[in-house]
């Protein structure tokens, strides 16, 4: 296996191993580590491994990450809402 691909599955390890540890915050911090590390990691994979491992490893970064997924959607929904709210 190329560098790529042990990156991402040590990756989703300690993705999955900051889930089970006890936060304070609601994993916020650890969330923006994992996001700041994640993206170039993709980057990586796409580059050097085929866009199917590439997918694969989204789908699972989102499976973990699904909060900030889920509040980015709503975010991005009440911009394009806030935008048509404002022409009308």
């Amino acid at each position: 296996m190329t560098g790529s691909i042990w990156a991402a599955l040590i990756w989703l390890v300690v993705a999955n191993v900051a889930g089970l540890l006890p936060s304070r915050d609601n994993h916020w911090m650890r969330a923006y580590g994992l996001i700041a590390t994640g993206v170039p990691i993709l980057i990586w994979l796409i580059w050097d491994a085929q866009y199917l491992v590439a997918a694969g490893f989204f789908v699972g970064a989102v499976s973990i990450l699904r909060w900030p997924v889920v509040y980015l959607g709503r975010w991005l929904r009440g911009r394009a809402v806030g935008s048509d709210a404002k022409t009308d």
